[in-house]
């Protein structure tokens, strides 16, 4: 079989990757359009339970991107000068750029030929291969030549974030909301290497508007951000990587395949980043995609297999990400509550978690989220 891979990030070398492992005499061309020590962002977080997922799938790969992750077993998060620890909720994070080295390394041993600072314009340069993966991202070249087929949907959160690093390393997955006299911040922060860290700042945007991003420059944005959030960096400042300001895109398709090309990643579909799931999606999708296939010898029966069994996977985890993201929406508000309150909301926000669960997943937490209940209520 001759296979075209469309993209270089997680889900396309991975994919690559794992189909040349099961069929070394597979002909895999994979393109990418960056060179490949190119990549945008800083770290790139999974739960625990991703990487066990992973890990019962191609225990070789997670053993070989585990030692380079940093990993914690609570989340911290700060309001108004206090901070409480949610326990239990276990996360490793892997720099982008380190993850992609990775697998770039097992992809160059499985032998796949790839070729970077190569891009694909059209679906026309691809012919005669009889499966094209389209891994290419939101602004999918491939997608897009066929985006009716496709039924694709696009839309917009109302946020805006602006995806930085820094230097300060944190010890946990950390939430930190500041209230300014122009509007209400979050930032969503995390350590992925021993030396640097994730930095990812949010708004709505009317305060968004109100401090005049509109018209600022990455490097006058990261100073107000620095600014905002002094108190947290303790001053290390912030790094930026095409830190322009964004609004979180909704992408989904009804139909995950057309003629011989399939869709995989965020060409795909996109779940909201307070959930941290857009690479470990685009990762099971690679795998999803192989087992269909593996399945059977009939090509179209494949990949119409890939979207019965995985379609409904993915639907749900979207769903959650959908109503995590509308709690974002409206940080500001939850912010006027008393801070175990607020907590609550946070964890429980996707609707993933409901208290019998929280109980027996976050016991410290639970405790003393209980206390304040009882101290309140007995006046």
């Amino acid at each position: 079989m001759r296979i075209a891979v469309v993209g270089g990030g997680p889900g396309g070398l991975y994919f690559a990757y794992l189909w040349k492992r099961w069929h070394p005499a597979a002909q895999i061309d994979l393109f990418e359009q960056n060179p490949a020590g190119a990549t945008w962002g800083f770290g790139v977080v999974f739960s625990d339970q991703a990487l066990e997922f992973l890990r019962a799938d191609d225990p070789e790969t997670v053993d070989a991107i585990a030692p380079h992750m940093e990993s914690w077993k609570n989340i911290t998060l700060n309001l108004r000068g206090e901070s409480v620890a949610i326990d239990g909720v276990g996360f490793a994070a892997i720099g982008r750029l380190r993850l992609l080295n990775l697998l770039q390394e097992r992809v160059r041993e499985a032998g796949v030929a790839a070729h970077y600072e190569r891009t694909i314009q059209s679906v026309a340069e691809l012919a005669g291969y009889d499966l094209i993966v389209a891994a290419d991202g939101l602004n999918s070249v491939m997608r897009r030549a066929c985006e009716g087929d496709f039924g694709a949907s696009l839309s917009y959160s109302s946020n805006k974030f602006a995806w930085f690093g820094t230097t300060k390393v944190f010890d946990t997955l950390s939430q930190t909301f500041v209230e300014t006299e122009l509007g209400a911040f979050n930032a969503h922060h995390y350590r992925y290497s021993r030396t640097m860290s994730t930095f990812l700042v949010e708004c709505d945007r009317e305060t968004w508007l109100r401090y005049g991003f509109v018209s600022k420059t990455v490097e006058e944005s990261k100073a107000i951000c620095e600014q905002v959030f002094a108190d947290t960096l303790q001053g290390h400042p912030l790094i930026s990587n095409k830190s322009v300001w964004r609004n979180f895109p909704w992408l989904w398709n009804e139909h995950w395949s057309f003629e011989n090309m399939v869709l995989i990643g965020d060409a795909l579909h996109t779940a909201h980043f307070s959930i941290g799931s857009g690479t470990r999606l685009a990762m099971e999708d690679a795998i999803a995609l192989v087992k269909a296939l593996e399945s059977t010898s009939d090509i179209p029966t494949g990949l119409a297999l890939y979207q019965a069994q995985r379609k409904p996977i993915v639907q749900k985890l979207v769903a959650a990400a959908r109503t995590s993201a509308d709690w974002y929406e409206n940080f500001g508000e939850h912010m006027r509550q008393p801070l175990m309150d607020f907590a609550f909301s946070y964890i429980t926000r996707s609707g993933r978690i409901d208290p019998a669960r929280l109980r027996a997943m976050s016991p410290q937490f639970m405790a003393r989220y209980d206390a304040e209940q009882r101290a309140r209520a007995a006046g």
